[in-house]
């Protein structure tokens, strides 16, 4: 038996001694003052609860009470201007995407990086058995907590306060590519550009040069004439692509068949209009 383990042994002996005569046991005393407690917390949030529920005028539950409001207005499944944000804790995560661009490194950032650092972390109590806890004599644990401390920190403030593209700076493109494509007589396609714009196509889809590549998502400008689905083709497509064997891509279908189409008609009149001509489908054409 080496020192180390005769270390631990005389360790964990003086341990239970102390226990046995200076400690309390688990049964009765520890598992009331936890259920105390466990109790009082629950009594914290149905108190919450209460104050919020009948401080809000019941004339308005739209107005604010004491703790906000009951409801606002109903979520509107069409909506074209909503960007998508995580929930604070995936704030680090959702910045990381930023930093590992898809697809060459964005496996390393979002799955490797995290996995690895958990498993440390489950495996930091079984790699560090010293019985030091003083600070200043453990330096490279210190160190390491600092900068997993500072690491998470700064990946969570850049991303909470990281700026998606404003739908009112995409919205000011769209008579470019309207003079460009040649869609600027099809007030169909028009706002189907503008749709397009604002219900988050360009976080992976780019443009006439403009949005942002991700998740192996092709360039549009000339899509109407690569694919040539047609209107309804398009509208289809984008409303569930799972359909067509693209599990990546998000479904559309809530935007409804009259936002689907006028997308669909802005789709098809990229890369088949030419300006100097009338060649751009017709309004809702097929």
């Amino acid at each position: 038996m080496n020192r180390r383990q005769e270390e631990r042994r005389a360790y964990y002996t003086r341990y239970k001694q102390d226990v046995k005569t200076r400690g309390r046991s688990f049964f009765p005393v520890a598992m009331f003052h936890d259920t105390v407690m466990s109790l009082l917390v629950v009594c914290v949030i149905v108190a919450l609860a209460v104050i919020w529920k009948y401080s809000t005028p019941h004339e308005d539950p739209s107005s604010s009470g004491w703790l906000g409001k009951l409801y606002d207005e109903k979520a509107d499944p069409g909506t074209t201007n909503f960007v998508p944000r995580p929930d604070w804790y995936f704030y680090f995560l959702f910045y990381l995407l930023r930093i590992f661009k898809w697809p060459e490194s964005v496996i390393l950032g979002t799955v490797l990086i995290p996995t690895i650092l958990i498993v440390l972390l489950i495996a930091l109590p079984f790699i560090d058995v010293g019985r030091e806890r003083r600070p200043l004599r453990r330096p490279v644990a210190m160190t390491a907590a600092i900068l997993v401390v500072i690491s998470m920190g700064t990946l969570t403030y850049k991303g909470a306060t990281a700026k998606e593209p404003l739908a009112a700076e995409n919205l000011v493109l769209v008579p470019q590519w309207a003079q460009k494509q040649g869609f600027a007589d099809n007030p169909v396609a028009v706002d189907g550009a503008k749709i397009f714009a604002q219900v988050g196509c360009m976080n992976c889809h780019t443009y006439e040069g403009a949005g942002t590549s991700n998740l192996g998502a092709p360039d549009l400008s000339s899509i109407g004439k690569t694919s040539n689905r047609g209107v309804a083709g398009f509208a289809d497509y984008v409303s569930n692509p799972s359909k067509f064997g693209n599990n990546v891509m998000p479904q559309f279908q809530d935007l409804g068949a009259d936002n689907l189409r006028k997308l669909g008609t802005f789709l098809q009149s990229s890369g088949n209009c030419n300006p100097k001509s009338s060649n751009c489908p017709a309004a809702g054409g097929q």
